[in-house]
């Protein structure tokens, strides 16, 4: 007779387990379900991070700017003190020529004189010692050795000026380097921010901020402001003729500019030399307020990140930001205001 076994029970181990996995896999599919799906920043966000992104390249910019200008300054001045040390080497040498000359005219007529052996020594200043203990030495000797004295002393401290201005000069690079990297990244990751927008999306803000730059320029009103000066009104002048310009990071004109290249080069055509960055802008005149503003003078805003030129009735012309033109906009879209400058 066949016999029935009883089906064998699980281990309360084997249970336990299965049940925990179950239980976790449930909770795992329950969370997936309401898990919110992952959302692409919309145009918005997109738009507010790359401005940001874009003020930050300003200010990169200016510290690049400000290290290229101090660049071209110690490459001069390095050359002036090289053409001097050179100089005053040849100058050097004739000296020593001349004490030559005095040497073998005495050893023509005998033995060198004493004074002379030491006048023609390498150490011109241990030589007006012991010169001090020869009795034959003369008056003109002793200027002669002191010019030499007074040009080797010159021609040493010019070579310890050039070299810590070498020096300088290194480390400029090195921080221009530094900043022209930090500009085109900052650049690229507003790019890849962009690149999140679908193109339809990107020409739509493309689009918006051209209707912003063209109905400002067609709307703004400059009243009839008097301007700061001759040449603040010759400054303002000449940076309305660069509207429509591309804003370009290192651009100083006339085929594009930053923002504070715009300026300088404005205030350049009004025959007014004015320094390169914001930094420096700030200290090119005497400060203002607000409500001090005339047409021509500087306005800068964000803590010393963006400068324009005032235009009248809270309007300034200016270079805005990387793939924007030299425009006229409203000082109320710009950011926070800090103080103007009269040139």
């Amino acid at each position: 007779m066949a016999s029935h076994r009883r089906p064998k029970q699980p281990s309360r181990t084997r249970v336990t387990v299965l049940t925990t996995a179950a239980a976790a896999a449930v909770a795992l599919s329950s969370q997936a379900a309401n898990a919110a799906p992952s959302e692409k920043p919309g145009k918005a966000e997109v738009k507010a991070k790359v401005d940001k992104l874009y003020e930050e390249v300003e200010r990169a910019t200016d510290k690049a700017n400000g290290a290229e200008e101090k660049q071209e300054k110690l490459e001069k001045e390095i050359d002036t003190i090289q053409d001097q040390v050179a100089r005053g080497q040849d100058e050097l040498n004739t000296m020593r020529d001349s004490l030559g000359l005095m040497a073998s005219s005495q050893y023509r007529t005998g033995a060198i004189d004493p004074s002379v052996q030491l006048f023609l020594s390498s150490d011109p200043d241990d030589y007006l010692d012991k010169a001090s203990t020869i009795d034959q030495l003369s008056a003109q000797q002793v200027e002669a050795l002191k010019k030499v004295q007074e040009k080797q002393r010159t021609l040493a401290q010019q070579r310890q000026e050039a070299a810590g201005k070498l020096k300088d000069l290194s480390e400029t690079r090195k921080t221009l380097g530094q900043k022209k990297k930090e500009v085109q990244t900052k650049l690229a990751d507003a790019r890849k921010l962009l690149n999140t927008l679908t193109a339809k999306e990107q020409a739509a803000l493309t689009a918006a901020d051209t209707r912003a730059s063209r109905d400002a320029g067609d709307r703004i009103e400059l009243g009839n402001e008097v301007p700061a000066s001759e040449r603040g009104a010759a400054a303002l002048a000449a940076a309305k003729t660069q509207m429509g310009k591309p804003y370009v990071s290192g651009g100083s004109g006339p085929n594009s500019y930053d923002c504070s290249g715009l300026t300088q080069w404005a205030y350049g055509q009004a025959g007014v030399s004015i320094t390169r960055t914001t930094y420096t802008q700030q200290n090119d005149g005497v400060k203002i307020g607000r409500d001090q503003l005339k047409p021509g003078d500087l306005v800068f805003f964000n803590s010393l990140g963006h400068v324009g030129l005032y235009a009248g009735n809270g309007v300034i012309v200016h270079a805005p930001k990387p793939g924007a033109v030299v425009r006229l906009e409203s000082m109320s879209t710009i950011g926070t205001f800090q103080f103007g400058v009269r040139v």
